[in-house]
C-alpha cells in the first residue's frame, strides 16, 4: 500500500462542516448526509467536506485534537514515553495533510500546527526504526504494533522485509545440511 491509498482511506473519516447553502439529505451509497442547514454543524466524510470547501459551500470546523495546546502534550507524552503512545485519529498525519493543504484559512495556527504534527510524526519514525533495528537485532519471532497508524506501519514495511529475508537466508545457510556431503554437489 503506498501513502496515497492510505490518503484515499483517511478520506472517508467524518469531519465536521458549517455549510453556508440548504439542502435536504444527500442520498449515497455509504449512507445518507445532511439536512444542509446554513450556519449548522453537520458530519461528513472528509472527500465531501474538501469538494464543498473548494466550491466556497462551506467552512471546515478542525478537529477537536488539531489544537496547538492537545498537539504540545502530545508531541511532549511522545518524547518521554518509550512505547508508542495513541494518537487521537488512526489518520493524523493524513487528515493533517489534507485539511492543512485544502482548507488552511479555517484552521487557526495552521502553520504551529504543521510543525507540531511533523514533530510527532518525526518522534514516532524515529522510534519505529529503533524498535526495527531492536527487533531485527535480537532476532525476536514476533512484534507488537500497538499504537502504530497504517502510514506508519507503511513506512517502515519495506525496510522491515527485506531485513527479515534477508535474516531468513542468513540463518538457513547457517543451519547444519541434511546429512549431504559439500563435495556432492
Amino acid at each position: 500500500m503506498d501513502p496515497s491509498e492510505a490518503e484515499f482511506l483517511a478520506e472517508k473519516e467524518m469531519i465536521k462542516i458549517i455549510p453556508n447553502f440548504s439542502l435536504d439529505k444527500v442520498f449515497l451509497i455509504g449512507g445518507d448526509l445532511g439536512p444542509f442547514n446554513p450556519g449548522l454543524p453537520v458530519d461528513v466524510p472528509l472527500w465531501f467536506a474538501l469538494n464543498l470547501k473548494q466550491r466556497q459551500k462551506c467552512r471546515i470546523v478542525p478537529p477537536a485534537w488539531m489544537d496547538v495546546e492537545k498537539l504540545e502534550e502530545m508531541r511532549d507524552l511522545e518524547r518521554r514515553e518509550q512505547a508508542f503512545t495513541p494518537v487521537p485519529s488512526p489518520f493524523y498525519m493524513e487528515l493533517t495533510k489534507l485539511l492543512l493543504n485544502h482548507a488552511s484559512d479555517n484552521i487557526p495556527k495552521a502553520d504551529e500546527i504543521r510543525t507540531l504534527v511533523k514533530d510527532i510524526w518525526d518522534t514516532r519514525i524515529a522510534k519505529l526504526r529503533l524498535s526495527a533495528d531492536n527487533f531485527i537485532s535480537q532476532m525476536e519471532a514476533h512484534a507488537r504494533l500497538d499504537n502504530l497508524t497504517l502510514m506508519e506501519i507503511n513506512t517502515i514495511r519495506s525496510f522491515l522485509l527485506d531485513s527479515l529475508n534477508c535474516l531468513y537466508k542468513l540463518r538457513s545457510n547457517l543451519q547444519p545440511s541434511s546429512g549431504k556431503d559439500p563435495a556432492d554437489y
